[in-house]
């Protein structure tokens, strides 16, 4: 039976891993990160699509039916290997915090700043073609014009919380996945926090402006004001809780655990 990697074993990795993110090329970056773009639109669409068939019979179980059906784009991501926005905080920390001569601030806010942008860019513009007259089965479009609205009436004070546990839990996903072996497993992580991610109450800020954008492309009332303060306010919970909650504990867990070691 496979031993589990202690700690500062998963901290290494995760640092491997964000030396390897914070060093791609300026275009390698710009690329994969608008593929995570447009990849989780797919999940979105996903979603949209089931809970329209399920609904009519089953009532709220569709947002469970939606939430199985939307783990397949972060599935998607994570085998891909792109760069999502918030699912890459903790490893380029992890190797921030490794390097005591410098915080590597010029690399991660390009690498943070890039991949935000282009995730953002490249869902927008696939989200264009979904809005076509007839690109998804009737209802559809209904179901993402619903999420919009919804989304839209909760208030500042839900985003930012809804954030900051979508932030917790997306750099979770990045620090399961330096703990485990084999692509089956982190398949498995994949699929079951992008079913969270979708049935809990969990904003990521990419996901989120993303499914109320498509919502709004479907006729739903809300303006571009509001998805703008939305966009802020969820990057800052994401922040908090990406960052605060789940890096930086994480990374005092690891230099703990070795510090013990060493001393012993």
């Amino acid at each position: 039976m496979a031993v589990p990697p202690t700690p500062a074993a998963i901290f290494d990795r995760a640092v491997e891993e964000g030396n390897r993110r914070i060093e791609q090329p300026l275009l390698e970056l710009v690329a994969t990160s608008f593929i995570a773009g447009f990849t989780i639109v797919f999940g979105i669409v996903a979603l949209g699509i089931v809970e329209s068939i399920v609904e009519p019979q089953f009532g709220a179980v569709a947002k469970l039916g939606g939430a199985l059906a939307f783990g397949v784009g972060l599935v998607f991501l994570v085998v891909g290997r792109t760069e999502l926005f918030n699912e890459n905080f903790s490893d380029p920390a992890a190797a921030a915090i490794e390097r005591p001569d410098t915080w590597l601030l010029r690399p991660l806010l390009r690498l943070w700043s890039l991949t935000f942008v282009f995730n953002l860019a490249g869902g927008c513009l696939f989200a264009l073609v979904f809005a076509v007259d007839g690109a998804l089965p009737p209802g559809a479009g209904e179901a993402l014009s619903r999420y919009a609205t919804e989304t839209a009436h909760r208030g500042a004070g839900t985003w930012f919380t809804r954030g900051i546990a979508g932030g917790a839990l997306l750099s979770l996903l990045s620090f399961l996945l330096a703990a485990v072996e084999g692509d089956g497993s982190r398949i498995a992580l994949a699929y079951v926090v992008g079913v969270l991610l979708a049935l809990g109450p969990f904003d990521h800020v990419v996901v989120t402006v993303l499914h109320v954008y498509l919502g709004m492309l479907y006729g739903a009332n809300v303006g571009l004001g509001t998805l703008a303060f939305l966009t802020v306010v969820v990057t800052a919970g994401n922040l908090l809780g990406g960052l605060g909650l789940v890096t930086f504990t994480h990374a005092a867990q690891a230099k703990g655990a070795r510090s013990e070691t060493e001393l012993q």
